[in-house]
């Protein structure tokens, strides 16, 4: 009797897809990539997170600060894709949305909502990036 379609179907893709750490890394990368480009190339589109009470602890525009924070976001997106100093680019990302989403749900919970929507996607992101650094780190 041959095996059940469920489990047949579990091994080619068990033996198609790469790892789940390297596919954590890799889909972690990618989003830092992307999102650092699109704040180069739409700094507007990301400003508008910024709200009244955090704009003065800027220092700069909430505009210029997103563009000053594209080429970093690039650099670790890179550095995750091409493997190389991943436990450095993971601590950062990590620490990074952990920042983000704890001040997404601030503002979440101040303005009736505002940004949930974005707070919920960051939950899963921050948890991607400790997961690629929790692999980094084990030996």
């Amino acid at each position: 009797m041959s095996p059940p379609v469920t489990d047949r179907l579990q091994s080619r893709l068990a033996a198609l897809l790469p790892p789940a750490p390297t596919l954590a890394r890799a889909g972690l990368g990618a989003m830092l990539v992307v999102a650092g480009v699109h704040k180069l190339l739409a700094p507007e589109a990301w400003a508008v997170y910024v709200v009244d009470w955090l704009a003065p602890w800027l220092v700069v525009s909430p505009r210029l600060f997103m563009l000053l924070n594209g080429p970093p976001e690039i650099a670790v997106g890179l550095g995750l894709l091409a493997d190389r100093f991943v436990a450095v680019g993971a601590t950062i990302a990590a620490v990074s949305l952990t920042v983000t989403t704890g001040y997404l749900a601030i503002v979440a919970l101040t303005r009736g909502g505002l940004f949930a929507d974005v707070m919920i996607r960051d939950i899963a992101l921050t948890g991607l990036a400790w997961a690629v650094l929790a692999d980094a780190v084990r030996p």
